[in-house]
């Protein structure tokens, strides 16, 4: 097979010499892993579609989004129905009454759903606002896989509070999602930001209504062709729709899926036929305003300095796949601020994107995961946790030629002495083959003004789905950076398969010491990396619906120059068994033996105590138990107690989350730490306190006080939001950061006032 390598990869050097890329007995030469990759992707048969299938009808009268759909434009389309479970038994029939139908005209698609409720009166509504966790109430979601390839696609839904929620899937939901020991949970973090799988941080241009009575709730859908990405001569999509009624914990789809995957699962959607998409470009820009007044007390500003800026965003649809996307002085002022953490280790901590910019199509720019993050966005206008000014760029993303393209360039501010500007740019190309598999390519290339100071990522990833159980994922991935001379070159390859009473993974990775992908996240460097895991299911009868026996190891070890090859950095093995309730509550019982090497001695952060070189290990006892999420009083605890570097630590922490029906809540979490060391004895103490009031799905107000001891901190963040369409409306912030010990007093205070609003300046109204 004759292989066209992307231009992307030109930067590996064509000899594949000994210098240049690991030894035989460290990784199989780059062109061998890529030939076998492509050829396995493209040998291997695509997965069975689901059997569903749905009609869309077009209508001359748009429906009005009031969500009363007693239209007669409705009775034109055909009703879905007959859903099935997933939760609590799959493959049984829905224990209430789901119909939705479908229409379109020149500028949108419309759904009404009608989700009939015997006990209308235990309808779950949850908070009115964008993005509430839906699992946590009664809710609809809608997933269109426009491309019908099986692995990317939007996710439109709404609760009984009429909220809007959506997000995007790449990957089939798969990217990046699997447990990486000591390097971030990083199903957990894309779930709460950008990155692999499912971005729910997405949002789109759309409208929802929803209102109930005693029958149930009912719900209204226009979601404009301008806010999807499709290609030419779509005259098929993917569709699935699944229903949370939360009362019974029970989840219910119209094209069946099975117990052990999802909503994002694509290759068993349903057909959606009948649609006429439209190809017309568009072009909407969001510009914005912002007055603001802010003082840095810790660096010793003397007064309050007050700022007006204006800037924005244009978007531009190249073609109907293909979207560029320009910003002009950007600014983040309205993002919610990063719930704090306490940072006991040697390592990073990773916190999730959150930025609009960066959002859309971020799953097409991910390459890697769980600690190996090849382009990670958070690195660009932000530096030690501090933002930094984003003077301009561009990203051109989407799909043209059957193949998944991301371009991505960003000039910054300078953030080293003698640069006055930092620049940014990422290539990706990826493309998607049959049976869940795919072939990409990754390109990143950070530079300032100072001679040298730059660095270049080259990486080629494929994944392989073997059936519908198993899914095979790796990538070989270097790095130039000037004055380098160790090993630059790291590799991944995972095994995961999942059945539905059993499921496991398994990953070997290396990466090289001196391995520095300057936009990527990689807290650890010089090690290889083994990692098991097995889960087996049971549902009895009686009280539990499930039971989740499983275990887990990974260690960590060195192939640096700071210490003996094979030297245990980290390892952990972990037994435990996940007893949940048919409510939805929960009690996990484990135990962990802990090993960790310090070839050097170790200074815990913010506390004072050094711990000296040599290898520590010991059992630890690890319990979890939350209440059902749903409840107008819910809790959540977690306590780790047991061996900890040279001497002992006890975690305890949780949380007690309040609601009055849809429009408020107030969660109040504590986590501490009483930590007894033969160096010393210390605790940490992390408090916060959220609440929100939700006036409607769209005007709310929120604040969040958090208290760090390890940090020396208090701070605060109130937010009011008036959104209007895609994130976009009136935000008001307010921060104040306070010491408390050794830092006593004000450090900072700024009070911002932004307005922003979304024009369409021709094509297809939103």
């Amino acid at each position: 097979m004759r292989v066209s390598i992307p231009s992307a990869l030109r930067g590996f050097p064509s000899s594949l010499d000994a210098t240049a890329m690991p030894s035989p007995r460290s990784a199989v030469s780059f062109r061998t892993a890529l030939s076998l990759v492509v050829l396995g992707c493209a040998l291997l048969p695509s997965s069975a579609a689901g059997q569903s299938r749905a009609e869309a009808v077009r209508t001359s009268v748009a429906p009005l989004i009031d969500g009363r759909p007693d239209e007669s434009a409705w009775q034109a389309a055909t009703p879905l129905t007959d859903f099935v479970q997933r939760e609590p038994t799959d493959g049984a029939p829905a224990s209430e009454r789901t119909e939705v139908r479908i229409l379109y005209d020149e500028n949108a698609i419309y759904l009404a759903v009608w989700a009939f409720d015997s006990q209308a009166r235990s309808i779950v509504s949850g908070d009115a606002i964008r993005d509430f966790e839906v699992t946590d109430a009664d809710a609809v979601l809608v997933v269109f896989d426009t491309y019908n390839d099986d692995q990317n696609g939007f996710v439109f839904g709404t609760t009984p509070a009429g909220i809007e929620y959506d997000g995007q899937v790449s990957s089939g939901g798969s990217g990046g999602g699997r447990f990486l020991g000591g390097g971030g949970n990083s199903q957990q973090r894309f779930q709460a930001g950008a990155g692999g799988g499912f971005n729910k941080n997405w949002d789109g241009s759309w409208e929802v209504a929803s209102t109930r009575d005693g029958d149930g709730w009912y719900s209204e859908f226009r979601i404009p062709f301008s806010t999807l990405r499709y290609g030419s001569g779509a005259d098929m999509w993917g569709l699935n729709v699944s229903r949370r009624v939360r009362r019974l914990n029970e989840e219910v789809f119209w094209s069946p899926v099975p117990r052990e995957f999802n909503l994002y699962r694509l290759d068993f959607a349903g057909d959606l036929a009948g649609l006429e998409p439209p190809f017309r470009r568009a072009v909407t820009v969001t510009p914005y305003v912002l007055g603001s007044t802010a003082r840095d007390y810790a660096g010793g500003q003397p007064s309050f300095d007050e700022d007006g800026q204006v800037g924005g965003e244009a978007k531009i649809q190249v073609t109907q796949g293909m979207t560029l996307d320009l910003t002009v002085n950007t600014d983040f002022a309205q993002v919610e601020v990063d719930d704090a953490q306490v940072n006991l280790t040697r390592f990073q901590l990773l916190f999730p994107e959150k930025r609009p910019f960066f959002l859309e199509n971020a799953g097409f720019f991910a390459v890697g995961g769980g600690g190996s993050d090849l382009f990670f966005s958070r690195r660009i206008g932000i530096d030690g946790g501090a933002p930094v000014s984003i003077r301009g760029g561009g990203r051109l993303s989407g799909r043209a030629a059957g193949l998944n393209i991301g371009a991505l360039h960003i000039q910054t501010d300078g953030t080293v002495a003698g640069a006055d500007r930092n620049s940014y740019s990422v290539a990706r190309v990826a493309k998607e083959l049959p049976g869940r598999s795919r072939i990409g390519a990754l390109f990143t290339d950070r530079r300032s003004d100072v001679s040298g100071d730059d660095n270049q990522v080259y990486a080629v990833d494929g994944q392989i789905g073997l059936g519908d159980q198993l899914t095979l994922n790796s990538f070989l991935a270097k790095t130039e950076t000037p004055g380098t001379t160790e090993s630059d070159v790291a590799f991944d390859v995972t095994a995961a398969w999942a059945s539905r009473s059993a499921s496991g993974n398994a990953t070997f990775q290396q990466i090289g010491e001196a391995f520095d992908p300057q936009i990527g996240f990689v807290p650890r460097k010089g090690h290889r990396y083994y990692q098991l895991f097995g889960q087996y299911v049971i549902r009895p009868s009686g009280p539990w619906r499930e039971l989740r026996p499983h275990f887990s190891y990974f260690t960590y070890r060195n192939r640096s120059t700071v210490a003996a090859p094979g030297f245990e950095i980290s390892s952990r093995w972990h037994l435990d068994s996940h007893w949940e309730w048919h409510s939805g509550m929960e009690l996990h019982t484990g135990a962990n033996y802990v090993t960790e090497g310090l070839y050097e001695p170790f200074e815990i952060p913010g506390v004072g105590v050094t711990v000296p070189a040599g290898h520590y290990a010991g059992w630890e006892a690890a319990f979890v138990y939350f209440t059902d999420q749903s409840r107008p009083v819910s809790f959540n605890s977690r306590f780790n107690w047991g061996a900890f570097l040279s001497g002992s630590k006890r975690t305890s922490s949780g949380d007690v989350t309040v609601r009055y029906g849809d429009r408020s809540s107030a969660t109040l979490a504590l986590s501490y730490n009483d930590v007894d060391l033969p160096e010393g004895e210390f605790s940490t103490t992390l408090t916060s306190f959220k609440l929100g009031y939700f006036f409607t799905p769209r005007i709310y107000l929120q604040g969040l006080v958090q208290y760090s001891d390890q940090v020396d901190q208090w701070s605060s963040n109130l937010r009011f939001g008036w959104l209007d369409t895609a994130g976009t409306g009136l935000f008001i912030v307010y921060n104040d950061v306070q010491g408390i010990d050794s830092l006593m007093g004000t450090q900072a205070r700024s009070f911002f006032i932004k307005y922003t609003r979304q024009f369409n300046l021709f094509g297809m109204g939103s």
